[in-house]
């Protein structure tokens, strides 16, 4: 692969590293941590990577918190 069509790949991967970053600060922002948020490392194999955030695993008590902070901002 030649440098010019690694820019582009470059790119996606900053975006997608952002991307997690700004969850991870949201999500911080009301007390929850997702331990394994990371980017997943087989979206961005290849010459075309295709970067995707790998929210991960986490504790039952954390998905419940979660899913009570989603509840009150969609009601």
């Amino acid at each position: 692969m030649e440098m010019a069509e690694r820019r582009p790949a470059t790119g996606k991967i900053r975006e997608a590293q952002e991307a997690r970053d700004e969850l991870r600060t949201a999500l911080k922002g009301v007390g929850i941590t997702l331990p394994s948020l990371s980017l997943d490392a087989v979206s961005l194999a290849g010459d075309f990577p295709r970067p995707l955030v790998d929210l991960g695993r986490c504790a039952p008590e954390v998905a419940r918190r979660l899913a009570e902070v989603l509840r009150r901002c969609s009601g």
